[in-house]
């Protein structure tokens, strides 16, 4: 199975699920990433972390304590012991959904035809995280839908030394001067960038590069408070949205996120930019 994170090649917009359908359902879980899916995502963004015994688990926090029934460090814990926990204590989720394993979420994302996008957010043992994350996937043919992720610029750079073969994307918070050079240094073939901080002449630039890019957007209870003062940014979202230059567009609320995209969908243009006749 293979993906393109592209809009262009695809002739659509990826909707990727933020840990899953992390709005309404346990996030980082397969209870989430199943939602997800049938909410309308066609990519899931998820996080890995390592066990003490160097299992690669998809959990954001470097603790349980926030997302599970659990106290403590992840890597203070080996995998027995965590898989024994209830993953979805902010949902009160029935069944008890485990913090799933890294291969046990390729599994799924392959067989139900998913795109994957892979946060490593492991800063003790980023090379052993690494290690192990690239193990899984070459175990299971897994780069053809995955892009792995990070804030850690030289982490990439190192992901891409050890597997030509994999896709990866960096997170930046800021509107560089130099986009592009920031992406070649890392050799990183995508980027992810909050809404705020988005502008259509830097996707133009990206897209020439032969660059993706995934735009992750506030809830709309976040979003509200802007469109009710008269600063809806759904009209701009739109306009670019159907120009093309969103490849991925990223969030916890999955149905909204659909939407968008359903109500503009990528429009034909021809050589000179012109909308092209059907």
């Amino acid at each position: 199975m293979s993906i393109s994170f592209r809009a262009a090649e695809n002739g659509f917009t990826h909707v990727c699920a933020h840990r899953g359908f992390s709005l309404r359902y346990p996030e980082n879980t397969l209870v989430a990433f199943e939602a997800a899916k049938a909410a309308g995502a066609t990519t899931c963004e998820i996080d890995l972390m390592l066990t003490r015994d160097g299992e690669a688990v998809v959990i954001h926090d470097a603790t349980l304590n926030r997302t599970t029934d659990g106290h403590g460090f992840v890597g203070d814990r080996d995998l027995p012991e965590i898989r024994k926990l209830n993953a979805g204590v902010a949902f009160a989720a029935e069944p008890k959904p485990p913090v799933p394993t890294f291969a046990e979420v390729v599994d799924w994302a392959k067989a139900a035809n998913m795109g994957l996008v892979v946060e490593m957010k492991e800063r003790e043992r980023p090379d052993d995280l690494i290690d192990r994350a690239l193990e899984v996937l070459r175990a299971r043919n897994g780069f053809g839908n995955t892009m792995m992720l990070s804030f850690d610029h030289v982490d990439l750079k190192r992901i891409k030394a050890k597997e030509p073969r994999v896709r990866t994307e960096a997170i930046v918070h800021a509107r560089h001067a130099d986009l592009i050079g920031v992406l070649r240094a890392c050799a990183a073939d995508s980027v992810s960038i909050e809404l705020e901080m988005f502008k259509a002449e830097d996707a133009e630039v990206l897209h020439a590069a032969g660059l993706s890019n995934r735009v992750h957007t506030p809830r709309p209870s976040e979003l509200a408070e802007y469109w009710e003062s008269g600063r809806d940014p759904r009209a701009a979202i739109g306009a670019w949205l159907s120009a093309g230059l969103i490849d991925s567009l990223s969030g916890d609320d999955v149905t909204f996120l659909r939407r968008l995209v359903e109500q503009n969908p990528i429009v034909a243009r021809d050589q000179k930019g012109a909308r092209a006749v059907a």
